[in-house]
């Protein structure tokens, strides 16, 4: 098995969030788009709450602070979904509603 070995680290300088996708925008001009589905708290969030994104260090994580979401661009540059199980996002949602 080989292992991917970056010369330049990714880093991301803009994040977009549709109803259907979130985009990433990279230092060197690429763009990564995976399905919103991928990651199911910001599937279930407000389109105000996905618009309150920040840049983690230098760029390498993103972070949606109300939702308590993360996303590595090392993670998402390998094609890997949210790994939160379903009794966990079930809890979460739980308390969003009794927020409400």
């Amino acid at each position: 098995m080989s292992t991917l070995v970056l010369d330049v680290e990714p880093i991301a300088v803009d994040v977009s969030v549709t109803d259907d996708d979130l985009t990433v925008h990279l230092t060197d001009g690429r763009r990564i788009s995976v399905p919103l589905a991928w990651y199911p708290r910001l599937l279930n969030a407000s389109p105000e709450e996905r618009m309150h994104w920040q840049l983690l260090g230098d760029g390498y994580a993103i972070e949606w602070p109300d939702m308590d979401e993360h996303i590595g661009l090392e993670g998402l540059l390998a094609g890997r979904p949210s790994g939160e199980n379903p009794q966990s996002l079930k809890r979460w949602l739980d308390s969003r509603r009794s927020k409400q």
